[in-house]
């Protein structure tokens, strides 16, 4: 487990008191090294950074410390968040704007099962977290000359340059690669993954799904025919069942 975590931080486990019978907890686990280089400049890809410019709570801490890293970690994400999604917007856009188009980008840079329409779902239930996080951003970055605003919006100074866009582009393609590595890391420290995601694909496809003999015994190798058909076959809108 160690040693995959350093391959592909974070650890994703599986919690479920009393066999799942009080429900299901989906862990990543992390050190404070890779949490720190995962929400840094230069991030290997955006699976935990894409998780934590969202909405978060914390739970528990262990000391005023450690939440004050934790926070500053995070904080540093936010204000960086111009940077790599500058070949990603046109025009002008507002805090919430550019929480949109953050997460159409976050989530393309995944092989996920749910519908086109997620990404707009979820930003939806986050639109306050947005204009919270990301409006001093904007703002910073207006009276650092970066930004220039544009009535209630703002609109980049100087578009993205093309070293930037190929940077940013590639970044992305690699974070999609890494992601669907992870699969295979999962199917081996995620205890019950794959009822996990069949409950995951029939609550946002509206489907209900019957695995073969096959696909339930050795999933690794006969899954693979209807995990295509599921990508190719996704709904455009987000069902929730």
């Amino acid at each position: 487990m160690t040693a995959l975590a350093g391959i592909l931080a974070p650890n994703v486990l599986a919690y479920a008191p009393e066999d799942g019978r009080r429900g299901l907890a989906k862990c990543l686990v992390i050190t404070r090294e890779d949490f720190a280089r995962a929400l840094g400049p230069v991030p290997p890809d955006h699976f935990v950074l894409g998780r934590l410019v969202q909405m978060i709570g914390h739970v528990w801490v262990a000391d005023d410390e450690t939440a004050a890293w934790v926070h500053e970690q995070i904080d540093g994400a936010n204000e960086r968040v111009l940077e790599w999604m500058a070949p990603y917007v046109d025009g002008s856009f507002d805090a919430a704007g550019l929480g949109r188009r953050l997460l159409e980008v976050c989530y393309a840079g995944e092989i996920r099962p749910e519908s086109g329409g997620r990404a707009t779902r979820v930003f939806e239930a986050q639109v306050p977290h947005f204009e919270r996080t990301l409006g001093p951003v904007l703002e910073q970055a207006a009276e650092a000359g970066t930004l220039v605003r544009d009535g209630a919006s703002y609109r980049l100074a100087t578009p993205a340059s093309a070293a930037d866009t190929r940077r940013w582009r590639r970044h992305f393609r690699r974070s999609k690669r890494r992601t669907t590595m992870r699969w295979f890391k999962h199917a081996m420290t995620f205890a019950n993954w794959l009822p996990y995601i069949v409950r995951k694909v029939e609550r946002h496809t509206g489907r209900t799904i019957e695995l073969t003999f096959l696909e339930r015994t050795l999933p690794v190798v006969f899954i693979w025919p209807r995990v295509v058909h599921v990508l190719f076959t996704r709904p455009r809108r987000e069902i929730e069942s």
